[in-house]
């Protein structure tokens, strides 16, 4: 039984370290805050999120919690995001 959780503790860390830097900030990002900056045609909206930015699995959008309003914002179209 030791050796199993050894090994389980052995392979994690391998695959921790074998992540790189932009994998291991999607992944641990939680906790973070990020500039959203979405680009449109006329006007540029800048936002700060308190945590991750999430997208969802087939969708073109993004959300958040606005840290201006602490309210749930969702956004989608040219944007950049970037980690504070």
């Amino acid at each position: 039984m030791k050796k199993s959780i050894f090994a389980i503790a052995i392979l994690g860390i391998i695959s921790l370290a074998s992540c790189t830097d932009a994998e291991s900030s999607k992944t641990f990002g939680y906790g973070k805050s990020y500039t959203i900056v979405v680009l449109g045609p006329d006007t540029t909206i800048t936002f700060q999120s308190t945590g991750k930015v999430i997208s969802e699995k087939g969708s073109d959008g993004y959300y958040f919690t606005n840290a201006e309003n602490g309210k749930l914002t969702e956004v989608s179209g040219t944007l950049i995001i970037t980690e504070n």
